[in-house]
């Protein structure tokens, strides 16, 4: 998947100490080695707790007006003044005159109290049949975000901020991946646990019932047998759908499946951790308003 379509939060809320200690260690190296002023773009990968860098590059990108509104500090104003400041001591100028981190009172790492949201916008409504899956060329045309003290609502808000706002009852439809089904049982139990009616197919079905979640079948689309999830959602019977891709020859099926969500305005997730995620900003809207609040009332001093 491209970058710029991710969602991200600040603070984490999944890395653990060790390995966030580690970004930073990484950061400070490359940005010292690469002799870089202002701001550097670094993208990492973590997997089975080991750190990957995938790209570094020496300029802001796109998540910089994000971060800089997540702990209220003008990133990309502060790195101009100090690379402004690094170009006079080039010219000579006498140190009293250079502008620098320590000088802008900027030396220490901020991290807020509060939760911000970033998730990507995207166009699929405007192009019917189209897949949403994404892919390594970047699909979305813009971005928002959400801030909160509670993540749930947070995440919540992100997504109401691209239109599609998570139901806080009604019918769910899973279908997933084969790698996926030995972790959408407990999944399941969880939005049954919210009250969700759970409705699934075959393989998706059985392995939900292995937690002893009741989950009611529908037919693949392949089948040619009724009732499957078209007719669920053309009678506005379905109110979530999550549905990660396959590799197998039922991808036909998951496209119209995820195209007829898109047109019917129906939040679906294609990720295990979006589904995990959206438990959060679900029990978090069952249990909790949400309140709407300027940027201004997060960073008073900013």
């Amino acid at each position: 998947m491209h970058s710029g379509d991710s969602a991200c939060v600040i603070p984490s809320i999944s890395l653990t100490g060790a390995v966030l200690t580690e970004i930073r260690r990484a950061a400070r190296d490359l940005a010292s080695a690469l002799h870089v002023i202002g701001l550097m773009n670094i993208q990492f990968a973590v997997k089975d707790g080991v750190l990957y860098v995938i790209e570094v590059n020496p300029r802001a990108s796109r998540t910089a007006p994000f971060v800089s509104k997540a702990i209220g500090a003008a990133l990309p104003k502060l790195a101009a003044k100090v690379m402004a400041g690094a170009l006079r001591r080039s010219q000579g100028a006498p140190e009293s005159e250079i502008i620098t981190l320590k000088k802008l009172g900027f030396t220490e790492e901020i991290i807020p109290s509060h939760y911000s949201v970033k998730e990507a916008v995207f166009p699929f409504v405007k192009f019917p049949g189209i897949d949403i899956v994404l892919g390594p060329e970047m699909k979305s045309t813009g971005e928002v975000m959400g801030i909160d003290p509670d993540f749930g609502l947070a995440f919540a808000k992100s997504q109401m901020a691209t239109g599609g706002s998570l139901p806080t009852r009604g019918n769910l439809f899973l279908s997933v991946q084969e790698r996926h089904k030995s972790q959408i049982g407990a999944i399941a139990a969880d939005y049954h646990a919210l009250g969700f009616t759970l409705f699934a197919t075959d393989g998706t079905a059985r392995e939900i019932e292995k937690t002893g979640t009741p989950v009611q079948l529908l037919y693949k689309l392949a089948d040619g047998r009724r009732p499957h999830v078209l007719d669920k959602i053309k009678n506005g019977e379905i109110q979530f759908i999550i549905n990660t891709p396959s590799e197998s020859e039922s991808r036909t099926d998951e496209v119209k499946i995820r195209s007829a969500a898109v047109a019917g305005k129906i939040p679906i997730m294609t990720t295990l951790s979006g589904a995990r995620t959206a438990v959060h900003a679900i029990r978090s809207l069952q249990t909790q308003s949400v309140e709407v609040r300027a940027l201004q009332e997060y960073h008073p001093q900013a």
